[in-house]
């Protein structure tokens, strides 16, 4: 037995074990989050406001809550999908499609991208308009089954659905909260402040 063993007495094999541990973890990979929990990190860290729905009774709550909180309720809203005005009829929107009349904005999305925390979004929602020309609130109504990886995978999802007629006026959403450094990686981009309503489907 070795000196150093006589004094300080042989190690645990916990320390060992934590020693291994380490070693190994330098060269394993990180471990893989599920889709939905890296979308959940990245959009928070985006600035953007999640609000999870195990049902319709709850996107309809929280809808509730949110208008309130701003005090939107008596404000004009812009819609441009149609659908929307039906699922939420029991609100009795005051639809515009004039966004410098409106608070906020209520639309869909094509996908939830997981990788950046970002919207993708088409001519589907928004028509021929920019970002920029949008009211700078968003109330945005998804669902679990809209998750994907990447903006690519997106892209091939909306190919894939719409073979007909493919969608134009295709972008992302990815800031919702104002910069206070205006750097490179931001430049161009139109924040916006953005509720996500997320019902569950799967």
């Amino acid at each position: 037995m070795s000196l150093f063993r006589k004094i300080f007495g042989p190690k645990s094999s916990d320390s060992q074990e934590s020693i291994q541990n380490d070693e190994r973890s330098k060269y394993m990979p990180d471990i893989k989050l599920p889709i939905d929990e890296r979308f959940t990190i990245n959009f928070k860290a985006n600035g953007g406001k999640f609000l999870y729905c195990e049902d319709f009774d709850e996107v309809d709550n929280n809808l509730a809550l949110i208008l309130e909180e701003n005090n939107w309720k008596d404000e004009k809203v812009m819609l441009i999908d149609e659908r929307l005005a039906d699922k939420f009829e029991k609100f009795n929107l005051k639809i515009s499609k004039n966004a410098a009349d409106c608070a906020y904005f209520l639309t869909t999305c094509e996908y939830l991208i997981s990788n950046d925390g970002s919207l993708l979004i088409s001519s589907n929602q928004i028509a021929e308009k920019k970002l920029k020309e949008l009211p700078s609130n968003f109330v945005i109504f998804a669902t679990t089954s809209q998750f994907v990886e990447t903006i690519s995978e997106g892209l091939r999802g909306i190919k894939d659905k719409n073979r007909k007629k493919i969608p134009t006026n295709i972008t992302t959403i990815k800031h919702f909260k104002a910069s206070e450094d205006n750097n490179f990686l931001s430049y161009g981009s139109s924040s916006k402040n953005l509720y996500l309503l997320l019902l569950e489907d799967l």
